[in-house]
This record gives C-alpha cells, structure tokens and sequence, in this order.
C-alpha cells in the first residue's frame, strides 16, 4: 500500500496524482474511505459534487425527510451509535451521522469539494485513470471507485407549459427553504418516497395542497418509537447488546425476502395494507384512488403515519387526472380544471437508470469501450461492482446490488470488502490493471436475471427497477447474506490480469542497451 506521504501528489498545477480517486462522499465513498487508510493506503481523493460530506442525505433537507430503514442497520457496522433517538432517524440525525463518522475517521481532508466530474477514461499504455471535473482539475489514478449512487440527478418531467410558469418551482431534492408556503396554492407532483413526508409536514402550512399521483404507492405502517434513555445508555456501556439489536434488525429485515419471491405471501400480507387505507382515510373514493392494483412489493413499498389521515383534511385535495399544462399561474388537467397554483413542488424522484444520469459524463474503458454504449440496452456488471472493460473500476450500489427489504450499507460494507481484495489480488499478481472476463459477467447477470422469476417484481408492474425493455437493473433478487457470502473473496479465474504498455522511448533505449 502506498504510504501517508504520498497524499494529495501533484504533478502539476492542476493535476493530482493518486492511487485511488472515489467519486462522491456519501455512504460509499466514506465507507471506502475508511476502508483504505483502515488497510494502510492514504493515498486517495474523494471528489464530491457538494459543498459537505453526506451524498442524499445532504441534498435531501426536505421536511419530513427520515429513512425508511431502522437507525441502528442504517450505520456502519464499524461505527455503531448507541444514542440514536427514533427507531427510523430523521434527515438531521443521519447527515449528523455522516459529519461525525468523517471527522472520527480523519476522511474530511481527503475530499475535495464542488469537485462534479465531468469525464473519465482509462488509459492502456499507463494503466491509468485520468478523471476531469467541471471545475477544470484533472485527478490521475490507478484506482476508480464510483460511489456517487443511484439517487443523486433529479428527475424533472417535461410538462408543457412548466417554463413559463410564473410561481415558485423546485425539486424535493433541491428543496428551497427560504419560500415560504404559508398560505400558498401548492402543487406537489409525484407520490413517492420524496413526497409521502414532505407532504404531510407542509399540508397544515398551505392554504390548498393539490397531490398530483400518477400511481398510488403501498403505503405501510411506521414505527415512531423513539429509543428510551435506559436504552441508549445500555447501548453505550454494553456496546454488545447493541450489536446484538442490530442483528435482531438485520434478520427481521431479511425475513422481509419471503414475500418478495413468493408472491402468494405477498397478496395475503396486501390485505393488511388494504385495511390499514380502509382505517385511516374517510372518505372512500378517496381510499379507492390511493388503492394500487398491483401486488405489494412490486413497486417500492413506503412507510408513514401521516400520509394517509393527510387526506382527510379540507386543505387537501387528491388529483389523479394526468396534468394537460402549467400556466402562468395555475395548473390545468386533462379534464378541463384549472387550479390556481403559486408553487409547484416537483416530488418527482431521480433518474435512476445508469444509462441515463450517466449520459452526460463520458466514460471510457479499454478497447473502445464507452459505458453509454455498453449499457444502451441494460445496465450490468459483476457483483454490481466490476465491469468488462473498465479495468481497475468499481462501483458500489451499481447494477443489481439495491434493496428492497434490508439496508443498503449491509450490501455497500460487502462491495468495500471485495474491492480490497481485489487491489490485493492485483498486486500479488504484479499486474497493473485487473478486468472482469465478458463471460463471467454474462454468467453472473444470466444467474440475477433468473433469481426475478416468480418474484413480486414479474407480476405484472412497471417500476424504476426496469430498463425500457423490461429487465430489472436495479436490484439483488435474493438474500444479502448470499451477496455476502459472494464477495468474501475474489475469484481469479473471473479476471483478466493486464500490464502497463512501455513507452516507445524506453523500449529504444532498451533495444541499444542489448545491441
């Protein structure tokens, strides 16, 4: 591994040499981070897009903002904290999390702020990667690691008329805070993940909250139980008993698999969902609208308290006709309504297809390989880490590696795990560069592809988890511990091992040194 002195190298003015460049300071590339001066290399740079450490949960300050996730499995199993104050933490508390974890570890002088980059491509004769930014700076690297995650590019539809509108608009993930809504007509577009917790926060503030859903969301039940002192002070002097209430979490969370690959559970357990709706929302036409047809777990399931009593409130009206325009101060459906707006909250989610929020930021592998081509039909790797040629490059939550009933650090602490290893594979074999063999992704995706068989997620539903043509990019279709079990060591025969090319001018003097 390369030493501490090593840090931060320069070449030149504007250019910096390193061993490992990562991209984005969110979970994964502080998990990374860590990881890498954990294993003795300090020799790396983050660069982050932002002005601070926290990836989503940086951008995300909307009100309402918590995780769907329990506190304690959405840390770092390295990092426990025996005071979290709510079974699901709020926004604050994680970016907390996240600042506090960055200075315990020293990782804050590796990252370089307001750094977005804006193109990568490997070079063969120098094994090297040399990554521009859009503020002008080249970073050089052995290693690239690509941890900015799926939920980061906003997705912003195309609605005629949205240009001209004279109000205030802005997406949940760019969340204003200086507006006041305070007796305002608000449009709030979507009714996902986003906009199921600002929604209910901002309804008592407004004079008309307008909900605008294309599809109604499974909505489910929340714990708000916030965790006793007694409780955080055991979890503190027993640093034991806390583990252990992460492992409960852990198998709780994985039992959760069960309904997802056998859809029959699936449909028995949707009728609990039915009757929480029926429970908490008066009028039935209303409940009708909010009722999706299609079986639970399908789509992403959502978890609140609030979303459904939201309805019954007079300020609060459900809108599922599809929006015809926007105009200089209302919205108009396809039905002929026109509604006087003064704000319009696009609750609208990410582009979360790689092919896509990647389109603008060229990357280019060995051989010709471009990754917008590579991956015009669908989005795949191995392991969701490595991918045929792009040597020396990973990715953490890339293809397949999402979640839709555990935590998102268990599968990026494994992903960390595997990338060592395969940095010290290379360098046990005196290679320069390392590059998963076509037919072991093949294999690998062939495998993944056939684990969605009669799951929840072939039943009929169209979801972000899908490319246009149908195949699930996005998530792990089995157990975590299996993905676990997957990357506790790498296996050679899967990689091709490649060497730096000399330069012509050594190879002359080579050739009259011998003459």
């Amino acid at each position: 591994m390369t030493s501490k002195a090593s840090i931060n190298t320069k070449v030149k003015p504007g250019v910096q040499e390193v061993d490992v460049a990562i991209l984005g300071a969110g979970f994964g590339g502080l998990c990374m981070a860590i990881k890498l001066r954990e294993a003795g290399n300090d020799n790396f740079v983050i660069l982050e897009k932002g002005a601070d450490v926290g990836g989503t949960w940086y951008f995300n300050s909307y009100p309402g903002a918590a995780c769907d996730v329990q506190s304690h499995m959405y840390s770092f199993s390295f990092a426990g904290k025996a005071d979290w104050t709510k079974r699901y933490a709020p926004q604050q508390e994680i970016h907390q999390y996240i600042l506090d974890t960055t200075e315990k570890y020293g990782i804050r002088p590796f990252v370089r702020f307001n750094q977005e980059v804006a193109a990568a491509r490997f070079d063969e004769n120098t094994a090297r990667w040399t990554i521009e930014t859009t503020a002008g700076d080249t970073v050089i690297c052995k290693h690239f690691v690509l941890a900015s995650g799926p939920l980061h590019v906003p997705s912003i539809p195309k609605i005629p008329g949205l240009d001209n509108f004279k109000g205030k608009v802005f997406h949940s993930a760019q969340w204003d805070g200086d507006y006041d809504l305070t007796d305002k007509n608000v449009v709030s577009i979507g009714t996902g993940g986003s906009a199921i917790q600002y929604c209910p926060e901002i309804a008592p503030k407004v004079k008309q909250l307008y909900v605008f859903q294309r599809t109604p969301a499974w909505v489910i039940p929340r714990d708000e139980r916030g965790y006793l002192g007694v409780e955080k002070s055991l979890f503190a002097k027993f640093p034991l008993l806390r583990k252990l209430h992460r492992a409960r979490l852990y198998w709780t969370n994985e039992s959760r698999v069960w309904p997802i690959i056998n859809p029959s559970i699936a449909k028995s357990l949707q009728n609990l969902a039915k009757l929480f709706i029926k429970m908490k929302i008066n009028d039935k036409e209303i409940a009708r609208k909010l009722t999706p047809d299609y079986t639970i777990g399908c789509k992403r399931i959502l978890i609140s308290n609030k979303w459904y009593p939201m309805f019954n409130r007079s300020n609060v009206e459900l809108v599922s006709d599809g929006i015809k325009e926007i105009r200089e101060h209302s919205i108009v459906t396809k039905d002929g309504v026109e509604r006087p707006v003064d704000c319009v909250i696009l609750g609208t989610g990410f582009v979360v297809d790689p092919r896509v929020y990647m389109k603008n930021f060229p990357l280019e592998g060995r051989d010709g390989h471009v990754l917008s081509q590579d991956w015009k039909d669908i989005a795949q790797s191995y392991l969701g880490t490595t991918t045929t040629g792009y040597p020396n490059m990973y990715q953490l939550v890339g293809p397949n590696v999402g979640l839709g009933h555990n935590s998102i650090i268990f599968m990026i602490e494994a992903q960390v795990d595997y990338i060592l290893s395969c940095l010290k594979v290379l360098s046990e074999n005196g290679a320069d560069f390392i590059d998963v063999k076509p037919e072991a992704q093949d294999r690998f995706n062939v495998k993944v592809q056939e684990g969605f068989k009669n799951t929840v997620w072939t039943t009929g539903c169209t979801s972000w988890y899908q490319s246009a043509e149908g195949g699930n990019f996005a998530l792990w279709p089995f157990s975590t511990w299996k993905f676990w079990l997957e990357t506790r060591k790498v296996k050679e025969s899967d990689y091709d091992f490649g060497y730096a090319k000399p330069p012509l001018l050594d190879k002359k003097k080579k050739a009259a040194a011998t003459a």
